[in-house]
């Protein structure tokens, strides 16, 4: 069953059209990565499925409710992680969840039980005393998931859930979120541009320029990418590359001193080539390919690299 269903979903800003006639599915239980390049409409797509946007054309349901006409109920039917903290830091975790609990109209009979469990849940029944400003950055990142859970949401989005934290409390983090889709059947929609974490997903949307480039499960894309990639440096990188598309119809990248190309069976491929190939080689490697290959394929950009361009950017802007 659909949970999230998106067809040809359009939205303009004046002459701007940030989002393209996107159309995708999310199935209920399924964790869904939506990832893409910054200004690929991946904010705007889930601002629209969280309500926080109107659809300039397009339909969107979420739980069965559209998310023009119906935005109470999809409020209800969902949770929502930013990527900064929206949790008031001069009130104690207790509060924070209390406060939500009032906005939601979760009853008193159910209120109780259901923030022990998730204080529990999260590792922070014996701290919910205490102001979050004495939290450290996991600690609260893991209070806003209890408090996005409160109210049994049918789909959780998280807004890249572990962005800053170290690499512990991030495993950490997805033990929860992993967790939380077994015990609760949690449908969770996630961004991200930690390629680690994507291979947690079910499925992964790729979109960029305001449309769906890739869709389908982290194994499925990687295999896409045409076979195991080879990075090769030669006496003469240019010989190499001109004896590589002659001998065997490849069409390698250089770049950077390198010649890079991917071949089927890589592990079957090197002994012979390595014996054979004409040209001297000063060093050869070989890896499967991971979902950043994937996104620098599709998007001609490594997300590690656009994030970090960001970065510079709001830097720029500050200043």
């Amino acid at each position: 069953m659909d949970i999230v269903i998106v067809e040809d979903l359009v939205k303009r800003y004046g002459r701007l059209e940030a989002v393209k006639g996107v159309s995708f599915t999310v199935s209920e239980g399924e964790i869904f990565g939506f990832l893409g390049p910054n200004g690929a409409g991946k904010t705007t797509t889930i601002n629209v499925l969280c309500t926080l946007l109107r659809p300039t054309a397009g339909t969107a349901t979420v739980n069965g409710y559209d998310v023009l006409k119906q935005r109470s109920e999809v409020r209800r039917s969902i949770g929502l992680v930013f990527q900064d903290t929206t949790l008031d830091e001069y009130l104690t975790a207790e509060q924070n969840l209390y406060f939500h609990a009032y906005a939601y109209g979760i009853p008193r009979d159910t209120r109780e039980q259901r923030m022990r469990e998730l204080l529990t849940m999260v590792e922070l029944w014996d701290r919910r005393a205490n102001k979050v400003r004495t939290y450290s950055g996991g600690m609260k990142r893991r209070l806003e998931i209890a408090r996005g859970l409160l109210h049994h949401p049918r789909v959780l989005f998280l807004d890249e859930p572990t962005l800053g934290l170290d690499p512990q409390t991030r495993r950490r983090i997805w033990e929860y979120i992993l967790d939380l889709r077994r015990r609760e059947n949690l449908t969770i929609f996630l961004t991200t541009h930690y390629m680690d974490e994507a291979e947690n997903c079910d499925r992964i949307a790729i979109i960029d320029h305001g449309q769906i480039v890739a869709s389908d499960t982290p194994d499925n894309l990687k295999d896409a990418v045409g076979g195991d990639l080879i990075s090769l440096k030669a006496e003469d990188n240019k010989a190499a590359a001109s004896e590589l598309r002659a001998r065997y119809g490849l069409s390698p990248d250089v770049q950077d001193g390198t010649v890079s190309f991917s071949v089927p069976r890589g592990e079957e491929f090197l002994p012979d080539f390595v014996r054979t190939f004409p040209v001297r080689l000063l060093s050869i490697g070989m890896h499967r390919p991971t979902l950043d290959d994937v996104f620098l394929k599709l998007t001609g950009q490594a997300i590690r690299e656009q994030e970090a361009d960001s970065f510079e950017q709001m830097r720029r802007w500050m200043r």
